[in-house]
């Protein structure tokens, strides 16, 4: 499937298949010629969607519309906005729903948060229920039906629930007390964290990271107990492995809130048996199994920590050793850095993001 997941491309609906029996589902839900007369609309105007297309057969479609009107709902009509609709989402069941599921949806959220608009919602049938559960873990609230039966489901920046990472993603919750770094050897944070601009790659962001999901897993060996907390706002920090000085190589490519902690080993003594770390592992981490099993009998300290990736750093925007170090920021061991909150935000700024549009109040 990672072959599959490397050819998700931006592509106009001119270049898609609209008999694709893939799309035989939302001719049933919405009649043929509605349905043919929205794709043909979509293909006169020029516009594109986020698909993954195999041998000519279509497995992923994601469309996204700007509006600014009004929505009629059976119990009342919410009024006219700035929002950014998801008009189509729709992936095939051969394909691992969950992984790809959330990745796409991640895309669909950077792109709310990239545009600024006030509310971003989508309307579904409720026998789709898989997918109505991947929206309402990624903060989906229902709004009300419309008159053909679907739900409406919507999030707004006005109201945006920080119980956890993901009701609150791609945005870091006000309530965040310190961060750190997480310290990867660039070999292994290029294979997790393939889209950071460290790492040449000929598509687009958001397509690398809808094909590997927002939820990473890394396997570290720290020297000692480590500081990181659930909920901790951490930066990626890719260490520079090779000859030449590390000072412009090693960098903060990302940043990422931490959602479970596990410790495997601590000073040699099993915290979790073999077979168990494997499946926590599961296919949300980049190595191998033989790498995790050489990382699990060779090391005396294991901790798996589990992580939402909430955003990257444009081009060349990577906060650099040297300029950590010259902001005081660097002062220890990687894994020993424990930053305040002002700290975490002054790296965002190092890194040219908008803090304002990345920590809302």
């Amino acid at each position: 499937m990672k072959s599959l997941i490397d050819k998700l491309i931006w592509k106009p609906f001119s270049e898609i298949d609209i008999a694709d029996t893939f799309f035989d589902s939302l001719r049933v839900d919405y009649g043929d010629q509605k349905f043919n007369n929205w794709f043909l609309g979509k293909v006169k105007n020029g516009e594109r969607a986020l698909t993954l297309i195999e041998n000519g057969k279509v497995y992923a479609f994601l469309y996204l519309k700007p509006e600014n009107e009004a929505i009629e709902l059976v119990e009342r009509t919410l009024p006219a906005k700035p929002r950014l609709k998801i008009g189509t989402l729709k992936l095939d069941d051969s394909i691992s729903q969950h992984r790809l599921g959330e990745g796409i949806i991640g895309v669909a959220l950077w792109k709310w948060q990239e545009s600024k608009r006030e509310t971003i919602y989508v309307t579904v049938f409720e026998k789709h229920e898989k997918l109505i559960g991947l929206l309402l873990k990624f903060g989906f609230e229902k709004a009300g039906t419309k008159e053909n039966g679907e739900i409406v489901l919507a999030r707004s920046r006005k109201r945006i629930d920080y119980t956890n990472a993901y009701s609150s993603f791609p945005f870091v919750s006000p309530h965040t007390t310190k961060g750190g770094i997480i310290p990867i050897n660039d070999s292994f944070h290029d294979r997790l964290f393939p889209y950071s601009e460290s790492y040449y790659r000929s598509q687009e962001i958001e397509e690398v990271t809808a094909g590997n999901g927002v939820t990473k897993v890394y396997i570290g060996c720290p020297y000692t107990v480590t500081h990181y907390a659930v909920g901790d706002v951490v930066g990626i920090y890719r260490k520079y492995t090779g000859d030449a000085s590390k000072g412009t190589r090693s960098a903060i490519t990302s940043f990422c809130t931490i959602t479970k902690i596990i410790t495997v080993k601590d000073n040699g003594r099993i915290m979790m048996g073999e077979e168990q770390y494997l499946r926590e592992a599961g296919n949300k981490t980049v190595f191998t199994q033989k790498e995790l099993l050489t990382i699990y009998r060779y090391n005396k300290n294991v901790v798996m920590i589990e992580m939402l990736y909430n955003g990257f750093f444009q081009k060349g925007s990577n906060v650099t050793y040297w300029q950590l170090k010259n902001n005081g920021l660097f002062e220890d061991h990687p894994y020993n850095i424990c930053y305040s909150i002002d700290q975490v935000k002054k790296i965002l700024e190092l890194g040219g993001s908008d803090v304002k549009n990345i920590i809302i109040n």
